[in-house]
């Protein structure tokens, strides 16, 4: 997978496009997704290019690593997800369904998500 710099969250990052912020850092950025799938579904991405959690774990310096990570617990915590609980999601490849080739967290929740889905 080649990393696409005019991909939507490149686009959002560079300011391009808007979005709903709901956390930012030094390096990564929480929006609202527009089409969430959940009560509460927001987008956590890294603010350097990676396409995937393979290629951000292989390249990303422990400081981008830790920031990230503390991004994302951040979300849980300022939409009040701790004390009910919430799922993480990242997508990677076309198996997956992996829309945008940028590494992205899906931070959702705000009622039972129910099972997950399992392998056929």
């Amino acid at each position: 997978m080649t990393y696409d710099s005019d991909n939507i969250f490149a686009r959002i990052l560079r300011g391009e496009i808007p979005c709903t912020r709901v956390y930012e850092n030094e390096y990564a950025l929480a929006f609202e997704d527009i089409n969430p799938l959940a009560p509460v579904h927001v987008l956590v991405i890294p603010k350097a290019a990676y396409v995937s959690h393979a290629d951000f774990a292989a390249r990303a310096s422990d400081a981008e690593i830790a920031g990230f990570t503390r991004a994302v617990g951040e979300v849980a915590k300022i939409r009040g997800l701790d004390e009910t609980g919430y799922r993480t999601v990242a997508n990677h490849g076309a198996d997956a369904r992996q829309d945008v080739l940028h590494y992205h967290v899906h931070v959702l929740g705000g009622h039972n998500l129910g099972v997950m889905i399992t392998a056929r």
